[in-house]
C-alpha cells in the first residue's frame, strides 16, 4: 500500500481534491479533521489532555466539545496550536494506522491534513501532494464558506506553515485556482505513484 498525504493552506481546496480522489479515482481518503473531531469526544486520553489545558469547560455537560472555546484558545497565541496538537495528534496517528490496516487490499490510500507537516504526520505517509492556490482566492473561499472576518481569516492563515515552506517540503503540487480541471493532473500523478510502487521505488523522500 502507498500512502499519499494531501495538504494545503486554508482555502486551498484540498477537500475538493480529496473528493475527486474518492469519487473519480476510487482512492480511500482518511480525513484528519473529521476523524479528530470524533476522537476528541471518544478518546479518554484526548479528553484528559484537553481538560488539563483548557479546564473542564472545554467539554459541555452533554459530553460534546466546546468548539468556540477551543478555537479561541487555538488562535489567541502562536504556541497554543502546538499544545493542543501534542494532545490530539498522537491519537490521530494511531487511528490512521488502524484505518490503513483495514484497507490492505487497496494499492493506494490518502490522508487529508491541513497541517500535515506541522503535526508530524509526514512520517506516516510515503509522499505528499500539496494543493495550492493564490492567496486572494483562498481568502475569498474561506470568507464565502465560513463567513469569517478578514482578521479571523488572516489569523488562521498565519497560524499555518508558510506557503513557501509547504512548497519546499511537498513532493508534488497541484494548482487549484478554480480555472482548470484537476483530474488530468491527478490521474497522471496516481499513475506515476502506482508505477513506481510496482517497480519497487518510491517518490517519497
Amino acid at each position: 500500500m502507498l500512502r499519499l498525504g494531501v495538504t494545503g493552506g486554508i482555502g486551498s481546496g484540498k477537500s475538493f481534491v480529496c473528493r475527486l480522489l474518492e469519487q473519480d479515482f476510487r482512492v480511500p481518503v482518511y480525513d484528519c479533521d473529521s476523524r479528530a473531531a470524533r476522537l476528541v469526544v471518544t478518546s479518554s486520553d484526548i479528553r484528559r489532555g484537553l481538560t488539563r489545558l483548557l479546564g473542564a469547560a472545554v467539554y459541555r455537560p452533554d459530553g460534546s466539545l466546546n468548539k468556540p472555546l477551543l478555537a479561541d484558545f487555538l488562535f489567541s497565541a502562536p504556541d497554543r496550536a502546538r499544545l493542543v496538537n501534542a494532545v490530539i495528534h498522537p491519537e490521530v496517528k494511531r487511528d490512521f494506522r488502524r484505518w490503513t490496516e483495514e484497507r490492505t487490499a487497496c494499492p493506494l490510500v490518502a490522508m487529508e491534513s491541513a497541517i500535515l507537516f506541522e503535526s508530524g504526520f509526514r512520517d506516516t505517509v510515503d509522499a505528499v501532494l500539496l494543493v495550492d492556490a493564490p492567496a486572494d482566492v483562498r481568502r475569498r473561499r474561506v470568507r464565502e464558506r465560513d463567513g469569517l472576518s478578514a482578521a479571523q481569516i488572516e489569523a488562521r492563515m498565519n497560524s499555518q506553515l508558510a506557503d513557501d515552506e509547504r512548497r519546499r517540503l511537498a513532493d508534488f503540487t497541484v494548482w487549484n485556482d478554480g480555472l482548470s480541471d484537476l483530474r488530468p493532473a491527478l490521474s497522471q500523478l496516481l499513475h506515476r505513484l502506482l508505477a513506481e510502487q510496482e517497480a519497487g521505488g518510491s517518490s517519497a523522500r
